[in-house]
């Protein structure tokens, strides 16, 4: 009698285990943003600078040579670049809006050479963020260009030659100084084990400096971070 009172004590445990979790996979998905990879249902964008030069030292350590690294690694040196203009949610993100994404004209990868130094990495944007954006690739990609010229990069960081050891933080201040009405809410710095790896900005749908507290929680924690020298610098 006492094993099959414990028996149906443990199948009943066990149902309302598998209920729970069935419940919060439910709340999860409620808590998912209600737009969730609608193509232009967004709240902000935003724009990632990557350092360059961090970007070129890790694909030599890993061995990688060809695609992105090669074009972007053995040309003209570059100090920061494009990774992407991202749509956001307040929280969370979409991604890949359109299965498949609308084939990208080559005459635009072409025009955008200049500030995103490889094609994959212009393809591979448009794909994951650009089709969120609801603008056609090229209104995207002259967004992007608006973006990045909106952006003042800190004197210090236009030539670096030798290599700079710098806190997250000072990094924020130099750009918040280099550009008018940005404030700390509205950046963050990415790293790795030891270097700077971005410089994420919020901007608002027109382009204006916006808060973005998910962006932040997202950044660098490291007391201090290398950024190597401009290549050829």
């Amino acid at each position: 009698m006492f094993h099959s009172r414990l028996q149906s004590f443990s199948r009943l445990m066990i149902s309302l285990t598998l209920a729970a979790g069935l419940m919060s996979l439910a709340g999860a998905a409620m808590a998912q943003d209600r737009r969730q990879n609608a193509p232009g249902e967004f709240d902000f964008y935003v724009l990632s600078l990557s350092w360059s030069p961090s970007f070129c030292e890790e694909a030599a350590e890993r061995g990688r040579g060809g695609g992105r690294s090669q074009i972007q690694c053995d040309g003209r040196p570059y100090s920061f670049v494009v990774h992407g203009l991202w749509p956001q949610y307040e929280s969370g993100f979409p991604e890949y809006c359109q299965r498949p994404a609308p084939r990208l004209n080559r005459s635009i990868v072409s025009s955008m050479l200049d500030l995103m130094p490889a094609p994959g990495l212009i393809f591979n944007e448009w794909d994951k963020h650009g089709t969120c954006s609801g603008l056609s690739d090229r209104n995207y990609f002259e967004t992007i260009r608006k973006a990045r010229a909106a952006i003042k990069i800190p004197a210090e960081f236009l030539d670096l030659s030798q290599a700079k050891t710098v806190a997250p933080a000072e990094i924020e201040e130099a750009f918040i100084k280099a550009n008018p009405g940005l404030s700390n809410a509205a950046i963050s710095v990415t790293c790795n084990r030891t270097r700077l790896s971005e410089v994420r900005i919020c901007l608002s749908k027109d382009l204006q400096f916006r808060a973005c507290e998910e962006i932040e929680r997202r950044a660098c924690r490291r007391d201090q971070v290398t950024m190597p020298p401009i290549r050829g610098g």
